[in-house]
């Protein structure tokens, strides 16, 4: 049973997210509908039935509401049912509120209540609506249709905006209320991450929004703005994970104590010289305490050894600075392979060494470092089983990424060698670098100490930005006819060799 809440532990995070971009996409294609499919078909009746239907369906495909999938079924331009699904989708956000951190307060927590509504409000118009929008634009008969389209959602879209910066005001001052709890809290960390992704969510959203306004002039301005809109959905999944994770932290003003000072920050983001070299196996915490427990049931002539770790038992593994030897140097060489692969890439893109198209299978190296390496009391290196030790969810998420990582080598060398034809199948490698990113802002790490969990943190969060931005940017690179968005492909292999570097400089002492 208790392995069991560990691993909900983890996969609640996972199963908030989806629920978060569920909603989002719910109540903003309940938006769009109002505000820009119904509208525009009242002034083109003739674009009605293809504006209508394809926001139907994604709300029928979304629908986390039953009453709403049924409505949704009549006419969108019946006002009954326009009244309908605006009611339920406004039950849908009441719902959700229900479960955030403002209901929680024991004081009183109106305005947080607010502030929480206008927040979801605002992802759900802005971020939820995309889905909406780029079917839109790709039924859009005419290019002055389109620009009627984007005119409309941008006006919602910068709605959108203004209700998430409302309610992210609110937030700062009420949940963080500090420079140091930014910094020196989990929920902190991970609220300037959100807020760094949400940065990069308004560059994209300001590229569209002068976009939308050569449509009539430039006829490949609406494909640009698709392609945009689609990397905007990616990072939007992003931003909503992350928020998942902050809603499963408690508020920063709420750990006054045990903050981790910005001293400690920056001691631990200072590079050193990698650790290439590991420590003996024997030397770690959990086998030397295996190893005393085999010697006294030698000694007493038991037939049945007790385990020195059993996952999922709650309990935490021990550790020892053997142990932090070992991890750091897992880091440091998993460093130095992605940063090779990153200027390899770099290199293939000058086009001085065509031989260089064979650098994901770099990839396999790292899944196999990772696999034998990554947690050394599991086997093969360790006595846990491999099936057992997937109890633990810190375990799990590493083989998870092990999964990853060999689907990157698979799809992205058959792409550049040409085995894989298919546009969509090149699409697997830069989907599964952002999912991987994604992931990697729902990680932990079950040391027992705040500080040095928050610490750890700090080092890793950089790397799931720069994960979302490179797999993002090589989705853009794929799908962009050449040399129209030639920066991509620049882009991504430079934020691997920036993760490479920040691997490199891991520290855990």
């Amino acid at each position: 049973m208790t392995a069991l809440f560990d691993i909900f532990g983890f996969l609640s995070v996972l199963l908030r997210g989806l629920d978060f971009v569920a909603q989002s996409v719910l109540i903003g294609s309940v938006s769009f509908a109002l505000f820009v499919a119904l509208p525009l078909a009242r002034d083109s009746p003739r674009e009605a039935g293809a504006l209508c239907a394809g926001t139907r369906r994604i709300i029928q495909v979304v629908a986390a509401a039953a009453v709403i999938w049924v409505v949704s079924m009549r006419p969108l331009e019946a006002a009954s049912t326009r009244v309908a699904i605006g009611a339920a989708a406004a039950f849908v956000l009441y719902g959700a509120l229900a479960n955030s951190h403002a209901v929680a307060r024991l004081g009183d927590s109106r305005l947080l209540m607010l502030a929480t509504g206008a927040h979801a409000l605002g992802a759900a118009v802005w971020l939820g609506g995309l889905p909406c929008f780029r079917l839109a634009l790709r039924r859009a008969p005419t290019r002055e249709v389109a620009r009627r389209i984007g005119r409309r959602f941008s006006a919602l879209a910068l709605a959108g905006v203004a209700l998430i910066f409302g309610g992210a005001l609110v937030f700062a001052a009420m949940y963080v209320g500090s420079i140091d709890a930014m910094y020196g809290t989990a929920y902190g960390a991970m609220a300037l991450t959100k807020s760094i992704l949400f940065a990069i969510l308004l560059l994209l959203g300001l590229a569209n929004f002068g976009a939308v306004r050569r449509f009539a002039a430039d006829g490949a301005a609406v494909e640009r703005v698709r392609r945009f809109v689609e990397v905007e959905m990616g990072v939007g999944f992003a931003v909503l994970m992350t928020a998942a994770s902050i809603t499963s932290l408690p508020p920063a003003v709420d750990l006054v104590e045990d903050r981790v000072a910005i001293s400690d920050v920056i001691v631990r983001m200072t590079p050193a010289l990698p650790r290439l070299s590991s420590p003996d196996h024997a030397a770690l915490a959990l086998s030397k305490l295996q190893a005393g427990l085999d010697d006294e049931a030698r000694t007493e002539q038991r037939s049945t050894r007790a385990p020195a770790f059993v996952p999922g038992s709650g309990a935490l593994p021990p550790r020892n600075a053997y142990d932090i030897a070992w991890s750091e140097y897992n880091h440091h060489w998993a460093g130095l392979l992605v940063a090779v692969m990153g200027l390899a890439a770099l290199v293939q893109c000058s086009a001085r060494a065509p031989w260089l198209k064979h650098w994901p299978l770099l990839f396999l190296l790292l899944a196999a470092f990772l696999f034998l390496r990554a947690d050394p009391e599991v086997w093969p290196m360790g006595e846990i089983g491999l099936i057992e030790s997937l109890k633990d969810p810190e375990v799990a998420q590493h083989r998870l990424f092990v999964v990853l990582i060999v689907a990157f080598a698979f799809f992205e060398w058959g792409g550049r060698t040409g085995r894989i034809a298919s546009r969509r199948l090149s699409l697997v490698f830069p989907s599964l670098i952002a999912l991987g990113g994604t992931l990697l802002l729902t990680h932990s790490h079950a040391l027992g100490n705040m500080k040095e969990e928050l610490l750890i943190e700090w080092t890793h969060l950089p790397i799931a930005v720069l994960g979302v931005t490179a797999g993002w940017a090589r989705w853009l690179e794929v799908k962009a006819p050449d040399p129209e968005e030639r920066w991509a492909g620049w882009l991504w292999p430079v934020c691997f060799v920036l993760i490479g570097l920040l691997l490199l400089g891991y520290r855990e002492a």
